[in-house]
């Protein structure tokens, strides 16, 4: 169901309504009782979760030269290298 808001034409109070779309729009101000209208509203933002909404989600790719995309391998990571020991001399 959608939220819708109302703005009091007498009185400025702004509130919003959870309602079905088949329902009648409010048309009484919950605090002066004045006659209300309801407002044209961007509704909420669109929300991306997860891993493959941004750029470095497909920087893993290279170009294979017989024309597929093939992925690249995983290289080991720097805390990996800085564990080995060096032998001493």
């Amino acid at each position: 169901m959608p939220t819708y808001e109302y703005k009091c034409s007498e009185c400025g109070y702004k509130f919003e309504l959870f309602q079905k779309i088949t329902d009648n729009p409010a048309t009484e101000c919950p605090q002066c009782k004045g006659m209300v209208k309801r407002l044209i509203s961007t509704g909420a933002g669109t929300i991306f979760k997860g891993s493959g909404f941004y750029q470095t989600d497909y920087k893993n790719k290279t170009k294979n030269p017989n024309g597929g995309e093939t992925v690249k391998p995983k290289t080991e990571s720097k805390k990996n290298e800085s564990a080995v020991s060096k032998p001493k001399s």
